[in-house]
């Protein structure tokens, strides 16, 4: 599993498994057994998942300031996923960052951007400016 999945997994939560079909009502004995057409269980589409809501729950949860908004750092703290400077390197290679990797202030700018960017491709609602 790469970061971004860990990221990704961590503010969306798991998907839910599709509900079992549901069973055929039986006819009352007087009445004869109509056929029962298969029924196709389909997948239900995941809804918007709101990315501010979700972080901004989980700083009062844990009761620690996050500048979740704008540090690619305090985003993975906030999640609980190793923030460290080679595990960030590491994103950005999956992400596919072409920028020198040495300068991290530059690397982080666009690392966030881009896990903004790539929640909002997966689904999630971000807040403007922070995919920009």
């Amino acid at each position: 599993m790469g970061i971004f999945s860990k990221i990704k997994d961590a503010i969306f939560g798991h998907k839910a498994q599709a509900a079992p079909a549901p069973a055929p009502v039986q006819a009352a004995p007087e009445a004869a057994p109509a056929p029962v057409a298969p029924v196709e269980v389909k997948p239900t589409a995941i809804d918007a998942v709101d990315v501010a809501v979700i972080l901004d729950n989980m700083v009062d949860v844990k009761g620690v300031p996050s500048n979740w908004r704008s540090s690619i750092v305090d985003l993975m703290k906030l999640l609980d996923i190793d923030s460290s400077l080679a595990h960030r390197k590491e994103l950005a290679t999956e992400l596919g960052y072409t920028g020198d990797k040495d300068d991290s202030a530059t690397m982080n700018i666009w690392l966030h951007k881009e896990v903004m960017k790539q929640l909002a491709a997966n689904g999630g609602v971000v807040p403007a400016g922070l995919a920009d």
